[in-house]
């Protein structure tokens, strides 16, 4: 049985940091591809990053948020800094099996998916 639990949420000032993880328990990291999305109130599940042999950034994070994993605790992160109020959503991890091929960046690429957590940048 697949899990992906999130964690690191919070709120922040605008130019602060946070680190999420997301622990999976069910697969091998170095197996899937791993990615993060967003939820904000009334928009759409967007894409913000996905780690498979290298790593894929949506254009409004690029050069903002970090990827990486530790394949010993079977775990990927977040690591975002110079946060912006519209960085404020609900942070998703998600999984698909292979690390093959082009990027996926649409939610129905994702079999797995994490609860969630809150992240809430304030100006």
């Amino acid at each position: 049985q697949v899990q992906l639990v999130e964690s690191g949420g919070g709120l922040v000032q605008a130019g602060g940091s946070l680190r999420l993880s997301c622990a999976a328990s069910g697969l091998t990291i170095g197996s899937y591809g791993m990615a993060w999305f967003r939820q904000a109130p009334g928009k759409e599940r967007e894409f913000v990053g996905l780690i498979t042999w290298r790593e894929y950034y949506s254009d409004s994070v690029e050069g903002r948020f970090t990827i990486s994993r530790d394949n010993a605790k079977n775990t990927i992160y977040l690591q975002m800094i110079s946060l912006k109020p519209e960085d404020t959503a609900v942070y998703y991890c998600a999984a698909r099996p292979g690390v093959s091929g082009s990027a996926k960046r649409t939610r129905y690429d994702y079999a797995y998916w994490g609860q969630g957590t809150q992240v809430t940048v304030s100006s």
